[in-house]
């Protein structure tokens, strides 16, 4: 599959609607209010102010319908961005599960001839090597979701690329996840993205991922061994604007919360000098979405 290719750039058609008809809004409301109080000797038709007023009214309302509009476009553009996002970590674990098979035939062939040339310590470190990759690729492919598990592929490459040591603890194979594997996707991945920030001066990183189940709900923690997270931060990390990074916007955790709470999950923080854990779970069955 392709990336979506956009021909309008949907950032500034969404600002431009929300000016334009802020603009608009405010343009009418200054005509009422004028019209509204101008003396009754300067306009002798009262029919006039009626008239106009309601015109006034039938634009206000069309420019809050659009303002409305424009920003539930943006909320969807969000989410083709974050499924793209997923599409693309999908296409990597693809690619790589194609290589390797590709390449296995060789695999043997090599581990083959040498074997026959009584290599046999030679063998046994190409074998090795080999089964390293395999592995590293079979380590996330427990779960039933493909997108997660394209995910936490490219997580684990990242980690690895950071020198960060991952373990993955998945009890659960999450069939039948509630929510669409993309938007889960969006949780798991400010999560681990914010842990891989927190360990950004530690000398030796460990990063843990535990996916679970129980009877009712699907549950997940994301653990690091970084600095604790200060107590008045703690208080406000799930709040829009909060970060406790040096160049960070402060809305992932904010959407974690929000992805989760609005399907009747919920996520926590504990933090202290040994590690910090942020823990949540999904219900299995999701009576609304709010």
């Amino acid at each position: 599959m392709k990336r979506i290719k956009r021909d309008v750039n949907p950032q500034k058609a969404y600002v431009m609607a929300i000016v334009t008809n802020g603009l608009q809004v405010g343009l009418i409301v200054l005509i009422v209010a004028y019209m509204l109080l101008m003396p009754e000797k300067v306009i002798d038709l009262p029919m006039a102010r009626y008239i106009l007023a309601i015109a006034a009214c039938v634009v206000l309302w069309g420019g809050i319908v659009d303002i409305r509009e424009a920003i539930t476009t943006r909320k969807l553009m969000n989410q083709l961005d974050d499924m793209d996002d997923t599409i693309t970590a999908m296409e990597t674990l693809n690619n790589t599960l194609r290589s390797q098979r590709h390449d296995f035939l060789n695999h043997l062939q090599v581990v083959y001839s040498l074997m026959e040339m009584e290599e046999y310590d030679e063998a046994n470190a190409y074998i090795e090597k080999v089964y390293g990759a395999i592995t590293s690729v079979s380590r996330v492919m427990k779960t039933a979701n493909p997108a997660i598990n394209a995910l936490l592929q490219v997580k684990l490459a990242a980690c690895e690329k950071e020198g960060i040591r991952v373990r993955l603890n998945i009890q659960s194979a999450w069939k039948d996840l509630p929510i669409p594997g993309w938007e889960m996707c969006k949780v798991l991945s400010n999560l681990i993205d914010n842990a891989i920030d927190a360990l950004e001066e530690v000398t030796d990183r460990q990063l843990t991922l535990t996916l679970t189940e129980d009877l009712k709900s699907f549950r997940f923690s994301v653990s690091n061994n970084g600095p604790m997270i200060p107590m008045k931060s703690q208080k406000s990390i799930f709040t829009p604007g909060v970060t406790t990074k040096s160049a960070g916007h402060g809305m992932g955790l904010f959407i974690v919360k929000k992805v989760l709470n609005d399907r009747g999950g919920d996520i926590m923080l504990v933090s202290d000098a040994d590690r910090t854990e942020f823990s949540g779970w999904l219900p299995k069955e999701i009576t609304s979405i709010q």
